[in-house]
């Protein structure tokens, strides 16, 4: 997809010359799951560590881009697979921008997932599953979300009334059902490290 009569400009400042100047390389962490098992909270954790490591990081939440950029999308699957397609492409240009990209959406469909996947070079896309039961995730249920769910008072909602697909083979399974967020956050930085997505050197920082 792509408009009329569009063409596409090279950067002049480059993505390596920007992961050079930013000591780390640039992805995607794609943290996934049900509605309350913890993606928010966790890509919050991570990209607070990583500005405290001095790292350049930003983190794109569900809740908030329904607030602006895909403000005029429902829960339908149509609707969903637009937002996951608009959240990929956003990602896609902090990528080039040489940012580490934490995106916390359910992002319920492998389908979609593995659409933003296909934008993307190899190896530039984590998937995160958060992995916490149906059970856990409606005991943190604040909002009363799921409660409603099952009232009927809100349509297609994930693990209710629409399905959540896991991933099939995802880089990596926190426990966000069983483990304190430290813990996880603690994993995830590991596997950057352990993937040299950030330097080796700073690896008892976390």
């Amino acid at each position: 997809m792509k408009s009329e009569n569009t063409v596409l400009h090279p950067a002049t400042v480059s993505r390596t010359h920007r992961e050079l100047q930013n000591g780390h390389k640039a992805v995607i962490l794609w943290f996934t799951g049900l509605s309350g098992a913890g993606k928010s909270t966790l890509a919050q954790a991570v990209d607070e560590r990583l500005n405290r490591l001095g790292y350049q990081s930003f983190v794109l939440d569900g809740d908030n881009v329904r607030h602006g950029l895909c403000g005029n999308l429902g829960f339908s699957a149509a609707d969903r697979k637009e937002n996951i397609r608009r959240i990929g492409e956003v990602a896609k240009l902090f990528l080039d921008a040489g940012i580490i990209t934490l995106t916390a959406f359910i992002s319920p469909f492998r389908e979609d997932r593995e659409k933003v996947r296909a934008l993307v070079p190899d190896g530039d896309f984590i998937e995160i599953y958060c992995d916490a039961s149906l059970e856990v995730c409606e005991s943190r249920d604040v909002k009363g979300l799921y409660q409603k769910a099952r009232r009927g008072e809100i349509k297609d909602f994930t693990g209710i009334s629409s399905p959540y697909e896991p991933p099939e083979n995802p880089e990596l399974i926190v426990k966000t059902g069983q483990h304190p967020v430290h813990q996880c956050c603690d994993e995830v930085i590991r596997y950057l490290q352990k993937n040299a997505i950030l330097p080796f050197s700073r690896r008892r920082a976390i």
